[in-house]
């Protein structure tokens, strides 16, 4: 089973401030931050009503799956993928070679709002997340349901 970051939690409460930010700023249902491993790190929003755990582990997987199709046009990955529905949305973007961040969003915001203000939250987020691995001396690793 993969290992999963461990946030303390003065890095989780900026983690999670950002989300909730990100929530206020594009009016999405719910964000989540993940391992690139399908693990649900951090979730803000209506979270609790969706399947998070399928939702994490099938975007993560969408996600690495589009790396092959990136190298074939020159570039090491996308950075941001869009699955656009009828009523519901959802954009994954990267955080660092580690995380992504997903946004659930409808039709009461726009993709390029959500694209903005995610963008710059994923910077954000980066450096925390830079942090707590500096902080730790290296990528401080914990397996689930160890704190």
């Amino acid at each position: 089973m993969s290992a999963r970051l461990a946030i303390g939690d003065g890095d989780m409460g900026k983690v999670q401030a950002l989300l909730e930010r990100l929530l206020a700023d594009t009016g999405c249902a719910a964000v989540v931050l993940s391992g690139r491993d399908g693990a649900s790190l951090a979730t803000a929003g209506a979270a609790r009503a969706l399947d998070v755990v399928s939702m994490t582990a099938l975007a993560a997987g969408g996600f690495s799956s589009t790396a092959p199709l990136a190298r074939l046009l020159g570039e090491r990955e996308f950075s941001v993928l869009i699955h656009e529905g009828v009523r519901q949305s959802l954009h994954v973007s990267a955080v660092d070679d580690a995380t992504i961040l997903v946004a659930v969003f409808d039709e009461r915001t726009t993709v390029g709002m959500v694209r903005v203000f995610a963008r710059e939250a994923a910077a954000k987020l980066a450096t925390i997340l830079d942090e707590t691995r500096a902080g730790s001396g290296h990528a401080r690793r914990s397996g689930p349901g160890e704190t």
